[in-house]
């Protein structure tokens, strides 16, 4: 057990002496399966919406809400999911949230009709805990900046699976249908949910707390101005590319004219750089400091998305601009993303699966509440400007958010 640890954890070039004793943690590539299976789940299905929404003879908006009640139900979901897992264990949560994902996605295939097919895909998002408990498996195994460093890595690696998800998916549904990408995700939901199950031990040490006494500690973290600080900033960078979720199928099909594939193909771009902004985190976290990452990943969103506001505005922009800038969105999170979420499991190191589940719920569903808003705001003859805009102050928002933590640090450097 001793070499497995040592080798879990030296593979990103940690010392020894940084990780907690733990029993058995999992491979680098059990968690980067786990997150990407959460994060294919919401997007391998994207470029198919237009379609799904013929088939099943019900309204294109009907059919977005495929997308933002997924992410709504992600979010209530890890309100419950983290202090569970700080009671009972990261092992058996995951495993019966996978099951349950499993049971689900078999529930999309045999869907008669629109309503009972969201029923089901929004039972798909219990795959959230895939996510959720990652980080918190991360932080339980190694501190501060290095926990940024190794959910960088993690994330990283995660980025390649949502990156070619779009493009598989509308390759699948031109060749097969739709149904084929729920096909994909249930083959792939028994091949992690197998890994998971030969290789995830558990790594955190299991409280004594009932689930309500676990519940009552949530006011311990909202009343922490850094826990808003890094959770702010966390929502509103997310939120930016939530929202482009939410509304570049929309300008992909109806105001550029593309098809399902270069739908797909274009959703590459942000997953570039996201996975670019990942190693970032990963490379240089540690000697940067999480809170200086986070503003320089919040920067980059921002001035890419300005620019983009710009050319849109002034008339110069197209599909190449706006899916072309996207890689500014996807560098600026993958980037900022890693360092704020380790910062919010950094205020009370013991409860990381409490503070995993309930910073993800509230970044899961502002996510949630801009794709709605996106979706709002372009109506059949829209042009892409009130996304842009959308995107753009979200970016900002992000800004300003984690500006008080940087104040702070140099507050007490002075003194």
């Amino acid at each position: 057990m001793v070499s497995r640890t040592v080798n879990s954890v030296t593979q990103f070039g940690l010392p020894d002496a940084v990780f907690l004793n733990r029993r058995t943690p999992p491979r680098l590539v059990t968690l980067t399966l786990l997150t990407g299976l959460s994060s294919l789940a919401m997007n391998l299905m994207l470029p198919s919406l237009p379609q799904m929404a013929t088939y099943f003879n019900a309204p294109y908006g009907l059919m977005q809400l495929a997308v933002s009640l997924y992410l709504a139900l992600s979010a209530v979901m890890q309100i419950a999911i983290g202090p569970i897992s700080d009671r009972f264990g990261r092992r058996p949560v995951m495993l019966g949230g996978l099951v349950l994902f499993l049971l689900a996605t078999v529930g999309t295939l045999l869907a008669p009709n629109a309503t009972v097919f969201l029923i089901f895909r929004m039972a798909q998002a219990v795959v959230t805990v895939g996510m959720v408990l990652s980080r918190a498996v991360v932080r339980d195994m190694v501190e501060g900046p290095k926990a940024a460093s190794m959910i960088g890595y993690v994330t990283m690696g995660m980025s390649l699976v949502p990156m070619v998800g779009p493009v598989i998916g509308g390759a699948l549904q031109e060749a097969f249908g739709w149904q084929s990408n729920f096909v994909m995700l249930l083959a792939l939901g028994l091949v992690v949910t197998a890994l998971t199950w030969s290789d995830l031990g558990e790594t955190a040490v299991t409280s004594r707390r009932s689930f309500a006494e676990q519940v009552r500690l949530y006011p311990a973290f909202l009343g922490a101005p850094r826990f808003w600080a890094y959770c702010g900033t966390a929502t509103f960078t997310s939120g930016c590319f939530y929202a482009f979720l939410g509304g570049a199928p929309f300008v992909g099909a109806k105001v550029f004219g593309l098809s399902p594939t270069a739908i797909g193909a274009a959703f590459v771009l942000p997953s570039v750089g996201y996975m670019a902004g990942n190693f970032l985190a990963g490379r240089y976290s540690v000697r940067v400091g999480m809170n200086r990452m986070v503003l320089l990943g919040t920067l980059i969103t921002t001035l890419g998305m300005g620019l983009l506001a710009l050319l849109t505005w002034t008339g110069h922009s197209g599909a190449a601009a706006f899916f072309g800038s996207m890689v500014t969105l996807g560098l600026g999170n993958g980037a900022a993303l890693p360092n704020a979420n380790a910062g919010m499991l950094s205020i009370r190191p013991e409860l990381a699966g409490t503070a995993s589940g309930l910073g993800g719920a509230i970044v899961i569903g502002g996510g949630a509440a801009l794709s709605v808003l996106a979706i709002a705001l372009l109506p059949p003859g829209s042009g892409e400007l009130p996304l842009v805009l959308l995107m753009f102050a979200s970016s900002v928002v992000s800004t300003l958010a984690i500006l008080p933590l940087l104040g702070m640090a140099a507050g007490l450097r002075k003194g």
